[in-house]
């Protein structure tokens, strides 16, 4: 395949635009160097907002995809959301279990003509939070099996990780700094990398 023909949608949450990091890199913007550096060069769109639901995502993402696809080049999907679906607000998580894993099955059928490598949510600081995100993790995971897409579980890894959690706590209580941002970096990138060569051997 040659340099500059694939391009890539990052959608997502908070955490796919790297908030709180100080580099602006983020997961997703180290992702894209690594590629890169290996000589895999891809043109990169961030498209993670703050704060939004699996369910914002779901009713703004097709339109956001669409405007940047090129019929000279393919267009790869990196999805990551759920933390926010957890938030409880006036009692209630802003979206329900079920509706969360619902509208992870829409995303995949929206994008059911492209390639599609899913992250699963990371850990923040709040254990009860943490408890409705581990079930959900649970939950992402299966439904992406079930399909064939490649999920990459983060929630437990970062769970235990001692910079993760040192740098959520010192933080805002869900996102870290450039070093936290490193380590999730680092668990995504065999499975990246894994990704990359075999979505790019396909073609």
């Amino acid at each position: 395949m040659a340099d500059g023909e694939v391009q890539l949608c990052f959608i997502g949450d908070s955490f796919v635009a790297g908030v709180g990091d100080e580099t602006g890199l983020g997961w997703t913007g180290r992702l894209a160097v690594r590629a890169a550096s290996a000589g895999r060069p891809v043109t990169a769109y961030n498209l993670g907002i703050r704060g939004n639901t699996s369910a914002d995502i779901l009713a703004r993402v097709r339109a956001e995809v669409d405007v940047r696809r090129n019929p000279a080049r393919q267009t790869w999907i990196v999805l990551s959301m759920g933390v926010n679906d957890t938030i409880f607000v006036d009692g209630a998580p802003r979206v329900a279990l079920e509706e969360s894993c619902a509208n992870l099955g829409l995303l995949l059928d929206m994008f059911a003509g492209d390639p599609v490598l899913v992250v699963g949510p990371p850990a923040v600081s709040d254990e009860e939070i943490n408890a409705r995100i581990r079930e959900l993790t649970v939950r992402f995971h299966a439904r992406c099996r079930d399909r064939g897409i490649p999920v990459v579980p983060v929630f437990y890894p970062l769970e235990e990780n001692p910079v993760w959690r040192r740098q959520v706590l010192e933080g805002d209580g869900a996102h870290p700094r450039s070093e936290g941002y490193v380590e999730l970096s680092e668990l995504v990138a065999p499975h990246w990398d894994r990704w990359l060569d075999l979505r790019m051997a396909a073609t």
